[in-house]
């Protein structure tokens, strides 16, 4: 199986020994580490007693036209060769997808990509899968998928009919990575009770946030707070994860329904963000944070070319790589939450008095968040500097996370219900044509958003964020339909004044 992006090639392994001077070739468009899998393949098969012919022998993957690359077509090429030689049937190992690299004693060793392989062998109608024994607890998360997992060469070869004795069982242990740490409490929040409650609606639609305030008002810690109000993931959108993740050859997550979060440094490079590689691409942070949260701390401070390069994904929900090979796409529905200062000193909220910069240092500081851009964030929270007697614990408590996060749960159900019998499951899902066609408001509830799009106030991609916050909003407080009240919040959320 070739990958490229989410997708992938069944790729043909034919094998011709003739009577030529001895030599191992390998055809069909392969990678430098591809390339080398002859002499671990001739190695492999001489050390586990399967010695092949002396003879020559010419390996061609096909379709010859796609490139190839990796050592997980090493298993299969062994295989190939062995049928070849009569060593194992021919007949047993011509419908069977073979994925793993091999080690020089025989042992046959995990791989990357062995996700999405399988679940692209799936779509091509492929049952038989032979894999890593180590990629099993990976790979088992696809059904109805016949696996078939070994470690060692000999193992494989005597299930498909050679005579050898099969090695016993190795060992192997595969890098996982445990995410069973909760994440950080929203009790620990204080003064912040507006910016809590943007929050609680932002998880119950998947809305995109902007909060600006002075440095140590509590923006991170809210952003870092948000993966834990949100509903674990369904099976379907974990594997989703769990396949990004393999293709960008990261350890397998053993708590795998938990929300992706990932906070890159504001020094991350274009390719970093969107992804890419010199032949077959690699998914980017925006891939990695699909159905979770992606959080851009000093949005400011990152480059333009980054920042204007999540415009494209927030709407589509995929971004697309393309190069000499073809194009790769990878999908990218994520939440995005932005923090940034007021300005380069951080104190023009408020009275201000403290600030040194200038206005046109201010509009150049903020400025970076292109229009463009901003017309896709839903919420836009100012925050300000929390008082002495509300850190010193005379203001209001805020509620826990699992109290909040049972409040969004049951929002979310209100969105499904009502959603039902649609292809959407979030208030942020939902297109404009629906919202203002089968989810229509009375005009006294609309009134003055629709006089604000009017006098060209708000964009009409802003109008359908407002009504999709509205639903969100209403989901929240409990209500059937969004009120006028609830349309208020919204607007006043989406940071838009008339």
């Amino acid at each position: 199986m070739s990958l490229f992006g989410l997708d992938g090639q069944l790729i043909e392994v034919e094998t011709d020994i003739s009577s030529n001077l001895p030599a191992f070739n390998l055809v069909g468009l392969p990678d430098a580490a591809l390339n080398e899998s002859a002499a671990r393949v001739r190695a492999a098969t001489t050390n586990s007693k399967l010695s092949l012919p002396g003879r020559k022998i010419t390996v061609n993957l096909s379709p010859a036209s796609v490139p190839k690359q990796g050592s997980a077509f090493d298993l299969a090429i062994a295989m190939s060769a062995l049928a070849a030689a009569s060593l194992v049937s021919k007949s047993q190992v011509s419908d069977v997808l073979f994925l793993g690299e091999l080690a020089l004693d025989g042992r046959i060793k995990p791989t990357v990509g062995i996700l999405p392989a399988v679940m692209a062998a799936k779509k091509h109608g492929f049952r038989k899968v032979v894999i890593p024994s180590a990629n099993l607890r990976e790979a088992s998360l696809i059904g109805q998928m016949e696996l078939q997992a070994f470690d060692h060469l000999t193992q494989v070869a005597f299930h498909f009919g050679a005579n050898v004795t099969p090695l016993e069982s190795i060992a192997q242990v595969m890098s996982i990575e445990s995410q069973t740490k909760a994440p950080p409490c929203f009790s620990e929040v204080i003064g912040q009770d507006d910016a809590v409650q943007a929050l609680k609606i932002a998880a119950v639609g998947a809305h995109h946030l902007l909060m600006v305030g002075p440095p140590g008002a509590g923006k991170t810690m809210l952003a870092q707070r948000l993966p834990g109000i949100v509903p674990e993931l369904s099976e379907e959108e974990a594997v989703e994860v769990a396949a990004i993740r393999s293709l960008a050859r990261l350890p397998y997550l053993s708590g795998s329904g938990t929300v992706p979060f990932q906070a890159p440094h504001n020094t991350a490079t274009l390719a970093a963000m969107v992804g890419g590689g010199s032949a077959i691409p690699r998914p980017g942070l925006i891939s990695l944070s699909h159905n979770g949260v992606l959080f851009l701390d000093e949005v400011p401070e990152f480059r333009s070319s980054v920042l204007e390069s999540l415009r494209q994904p927030l709407e589509s929900g995929t971004i697309t790589i393309n190069r000499a090979a073809g194009q790769a796409k990878f999908p990218a529905r994520f939440q995005l939450v932005l923090a940034a200062n007021p300005c380069p000193c951080g104190n023009s909220i408020g009275t201000g008095k403290n600030c040194v910069c200038t206005p046109s240092m201010k509009n150049k500081y903020m400025g970076k968040i292109s229009g463009p851009l901003s017309d896709r964030l839903d919420l836009r929270m100012e925050l300000n500097s929390v008082n002495a007697s509300t850190a010193l614990g005379s203001g209001s408590i805020t509620e826990t996370s699992a109290e909040i996060a049972t409040q969004v749960r049951i929002a979310r159900q209100r969105t499904k219900n009502r959603l039902a019998n649609t292809p959407w499951q979030l208030n942020s899902q939902v297109p404009g044509t629906y919202l203002r066609n089968q989810l229509r408001l009375k005009e006294s509830v609309t009134k003055q958003l629709d006089l604000s799009l009017n006098r060209g106030l708000v964009s009409m991609r802003g109008y359908d964020r407002i009504l999709r916050l509205a639903w969100s909003v209403a989901d929240l407080a409990g209500s059937k339909i969004p009120t006028q009240e609830d349309l208020a919040l919204a607007m006043f959320y989406r940071g838009f004044e008339s």
